[in-house]
């Protein structure tokens, strides 16, 4: 990754923990400029650079395992700004000359919290709050020169500074909600410890990746850019719009399985926020004969991704034609890959490989197009509010996230005309609840599951009906890798119920899924 070069950059540097990226996003969110990098790569790397602060996150590891990772202690002396967070905490006690016991009394979950000097770490925060806590060692005594902040019942040491310095850390998670104040403890680092300049704004962000496209693509270059309905897709398509007018086509493929009104949203609400030059390509039919009698979930997917690549590249070879006989040549390609993708398909950081995403790794080898990637440096959050800037329909920027499936994957069963209709009623009737409940931006994502090879018995009117039952399964995230059921109030999933087994005469039946992932996946299939 190359950082905005404007901006102050802070390196999140992972051992393992849960919440890396929730830490990056919590350092943007101070207005600093922030990029994950592993715990393997060598401090020289690091401070090469020139990094305004680093900021050593937690991880599942004690300091004193054998195999633990470690971090060169040359970091705490290179005159970097240093921030430990949990097993960081420790490691920069321990590499400093502090001592790290392995006291038996382990704190996990929300733990009070004693301030007993507040210092500049912990200006102005309550000397009593609760934080979120995640270790077995505690720090038993600081290194020579550091002012210990606070304490716990268990813990000693449970925060420490040394201003002159420029390090400080402390044994909780401050980047978690739970963590009361935990936003202020950071930014009191990254601002009045660090000095980091606050200059990561959306519309700083909107305004140079616009800039940042127009020297890509030059003052002539065509591009092209596939629509799918969702925020990535639209927002990046925004930006080099803003940046190259009607140089840019996008292409919607329209294969049948989108949300109601979905569709149209693209064709109409898209075009007239941004005046995009559109090539709808009707595959309704194509993708309903290649899905006929297909129930394997996994065959589901990979007929309507072949399909989809199909389509995709057939309304490739329309727009290259219409350029071609204009003389023209379309070279650039338009990607909504986002940092989590790069992060998590080992680019830019040379972090482990995790998947090969389909944003990043995907793409065939002979490639005649250069990659145009505006949001590759933001993540799903920062990415809504540049659309918000850019003036998108606010229904496209707070879409709960889609699958690239779509309702093929929703229907449990072959996916029919007939099936696709029934979802799509009663998806909607959820949708539109939940939006009257003024719910849509606490609700991750509310996926609706038609079981359409089940059949439940029940009355209505006076007579006896067979008809499908629905799974409404509402959760709550930051991120998707894990999530929690959403506690719908009553009466909302009682007028989703009633409306739905009301209005969809197929349906007789709504069920509620309350399976957190893990164990259960977001998606049925």
């Amino acid at each position: 990754m190359t950082q905005p070069a404007e901006h102050d950059l802070v390196l999140v540097v992972d051992f393992g923990a849960q919440y890396a990226q929730l830490i990056a996003r919590r350092v943007r969110e101070a207005r600093v400029y922030s990029e994950i990098v592993p715990h393997t790569m060598p401090v020289a790397e690091m401070l090469a650079r020139k990094p305004k602060a680093i900021i050593l996150s937690g991880g599942p590891s004690s300091v004193y395992a054998d195999g633990a990772p470690g971090i060169d202690d040359h970091v705490f002396t290179a005159g970097v700004p240093v921030f430990g967070m949990c097993y960081g905490f420790q490691l920069m006690a321990k590499g400093l000359g502090g001592e790290v016991a392995h006291t038996g009394a382990r704190e996990y979950g929300r733990t009070p919290v004693t301030v007993t000097e507040a210092g500049t770490l912990l200006e102005g925060i309550p000397a009593e709050h609760k934080v979120w806590m995640s270790h077995g060692d505690s720090v038993a005594r600081a290194p020579e020169g550091f002012t210990v902040l606070a304490s716990t019942e268990d813990t000693p040491v449970a925060a420490f500074e040394d201003v002159g310095r420029g390090l400080a850390g402390v044994q909780w998670h401050p980047e978690v909600l739970h963590s009361e104040h935990g936003q202020k403890v950071l930014e009191h680092f990254l601002h009045h410890i660090a000095g980091a300049r606050q200059t990561w704004t959306m519309l700083n962000i909107a305004e140079e990746q616009i800039e940042r496209v127009r020297e890509q693509i030059g003052d002539s270059g065509l591009a092209i850019c596939g629509l799918s309905g969702g925020v990535d897709s639209a927002v990046a398509a925004a930006i080099v719009q803003r940046a190259i007018g009607d140089r840019l086509h996008c292409v919607f493929v329209d294969h049948g399985l989108l949300r109601e009104g979905e569709a149209e949203q693209v064709e109409r609400d898209f075009v007239a926020a941004t005046g995009v030059n559109l090539h709808v390509y009707d595959a309704r039919e194509t993708f309903l004969s290649a899905l006929a009698g297909v129930t394997d979930p996994e065959e589901k997917r990979k007929v309507i991704g072949r399909e989809f690549i199909r389509a995709f590249e057939a309304a490739e070879v329309q727009v290259l034609g219409e350029a071609a006989d204009a003389g023209e040549k379309v070279g650039f390609l338009v990607q909504g890959t986002l940092y989590p993708d790069v992060v998590e398909s080992g680019g830019g950081a040379g972090t482990s490989n995790i998947k090969s995403h389909h944003n990043v790794g995907g793409l065939p080898e002979d490639l005649e197009f250069e990659l145009v990637e505006p949001l590759r440096t933001l993540f799903k959050d920062e990415v809504r509010l540049v659309g918000e800037q850019l003036g998108l329909p606010a229904d496209i920027v707070w879409r709960q996230p889609f699958p690239g499936p779509g309702l093929g994957i929703r229907i449990i069963g072959e996916v029919t005309a007939d099936r696709l209709d029934i979802l799509r009623r009663a998806d909607a009737i959820a949708r539109q609840e939940l939006t009257r409940a003024g719910l849509d931006r606490d609700i991750w994502q509310m996926p609706v599951v038609l079981l359409a090879d089940v059949r439940s018995v029940g009355v209505q009117g006076d007579g006896r009906t067979y008809g499908h039952p629905v799974v409404i399964r509402p959760v709550t995230s930051e991120d998707a890798m894990t999530a929690d059921w959403a506690r719908l109030p009553y009466e909302v999933m009682e007028r989703i119920s009633t409306r739905i087994t009301n209005e969809v005469a197929e349906v007789n039946r709504v069920t509620l899924d309350i399976t957190s992932k893990p164990p259960g996946t977001i998606e049925w299939e």
